[in-house]
């Protein structure tokens, strides 16, 4: 039982660390709160994608009847499932005024206490409180809430810094402006900078030279936390060769039995260990998977999956600089925080992105120069178009800009940089 006094010098320390905190702390996108109380928020997502400070976010809108927690604070160790009404209780004796009020508990990295969710479901079925938490991708993902918050759960799933949300870490204001004023160039360089060193925050916002080293042990943490701790992993020539493989093949189609035919070779392992070993890379939240547009289940698993990445800075593990794959990254992760479901099209040519969103289809073609890929780029479009019957298509390049029309479909040709701004 950790003692009453502490948890109020934590919860008075850590109030006091938020308010000191720079007042220009970036506002993330996608902090979308339910119209109806009676929900836990879960923000989830892969390790250092800034989870942590849209709690801080939702403390400064009300710090006044807000309790933060850190559970990887080393004094709250011990802490268990009968601490909770402690902490609750302490936080009522601080701020004796907040009760009633309907409060916030926001409580960070919330996985490390077994029962939390009794806990976090009592207040809210009774009104007592909104809750929020976070967790790492390896212990916290959508199907384990789920599953423990029986349908009390509102998860929000927070991906590393979009391109506006970089610009704004950068002081840039995002308007009209920024496209056609004198920061334009400015936007271009960042985009750069984006295309190659991703959306981290910390990364974003360390010196150039302190970047790779960054990068290099988030990769560590990422593997050996996220993979072989969480799922006790014993065959690690495996899970690295895997990874490497998997890395490689970002924006691309990925075969496991390709894979298994070329591998099993170099050391033993089972197809089963391959396939969960895979799933493992799925379910922390390292790669996404886009399957094809079809309307047979049967096809869609028949057909082998694209393999996008968490963050463009993932590549740098493969050393790649294949800057047409990095940009067709980027698109997948916008339209990944926009909310749409994605597969790819492939008939006689191909599409990159189905994007479908509350029954509604658009279409996206990503390239580096139009002018080099016009018939393939063009006719993979305008062929899903045909098919699906759409009039419309997007293609994403690097620089080029303008519309035309082939086979009745309007085809508008829109730099990324722009596109992500979403003016």
């Amino acid at each position: 039982m950790i003692q009453k006094e502490l948890l109020k010098r934590i919860i008075v320390e850590s109030a006091h660390f938020i308010e000191s905190l720079s007042r220009r702390m970036v506002p993330r996108e996608g902090l979308v709160l339910p119209r109806r109380e009676g929900k836990v928020i879960v923000l989830y997502g892969l390790r250092r994608s800034g989870k942590t400070f849209m709690l801080y976010s939702l403390f400064r809108r009300s710090p006044d009847t807000s309790l933060y927690v850190d559970f990887e604070d080393d004094r709250l160790y011990d802490f268990g499932p009968s601490d909770f009404e402690s902490l609750r209780e302490a936080f009522y004796e601080l701020r004796p005024e907040v009760v009633g009020r309907g409060p916030w508990f926001l409580l960070d990295e919330v996985q490390k206490v077994e029962g939390w969710e009794a806990f976090a479901r009592r207040m809210v079925e009774r009104g007592e409180a909104k809750v929020a938490v976070t967790g790492s991708s390896s212990k916290l993902g959508p199907l384990e809430v789920k599953s423990v918050l029986r349908g009390r759960d509102w998860t929000i799933e927070v991906l590393p810094f979009s391109f506006r949300e970089v610009l704004r870490a950068e002081g840039m204001e995002i308007s009209q402006d920024l496209i056609y004023g004198l920061d334009r160039a400015k936007a271009v360089h960042f985009f750069e900078e984006y295309l190659f060193w991703g959306g981290f925050p910390e990364v974003v916002l360390a010196p150039p030279e302190d970047k790779r080293k960054i990068v290099r042990e988030y990769l560590d943490a990422l593997f050996f936390k996220d993979l072989v701790e969480r799922f006790e992993v014993t065959n690690l020539p495996l899970l690295k060769a895997l990874r490497e493989a998997l890395f490689s093949s970002f924006a691309s189609k990925f075969s496991l039995t390709s894979f298994f035919r070329k591998a099993r070779g170099k050391f033993p392992f089972s197809k089963d260990t391959l396939y969960r070993y895979y799933d493992h890379f799925l379910e922390a939240m390292l790669i996404f998977e886009v399957r094809m547009f079809t309307p047979s289940p049967y096809q869609r698993l028949r057909n082998p999956p694209k393999i996008y990445l968490a963050d463009n800075a993932l590549a740098l593990r493969v050393g790649t600089r294949d800057r047409g794959r990095l940009l067709e990254n980027i698109v997948y992760l916008e339209l990944r925080r926009r909310g749409y479901e994605l597969h790819y099209f492939k008939g006689r040519g191909e599409c990159d992105f189905v994007a479908v969103k509350d029954g509604q289809k658009e279409l996206y073609q990503v390239t580096l120069a139009l002018q080099d890929n016009l018939p393939r780029e063009v006719g993979g479009l305008v062929e899903a178009a045909t098919v699906l019957g759409l009039r419309r298509g997007f293609i994403i390049t690097l620089e080029e800009e303008r519309r035309l029309v082939d086979k009745g479909v309007e085809v508008i040709v829109v730099p990324a940089w722009k596109w992500l701004l979403a003016l």
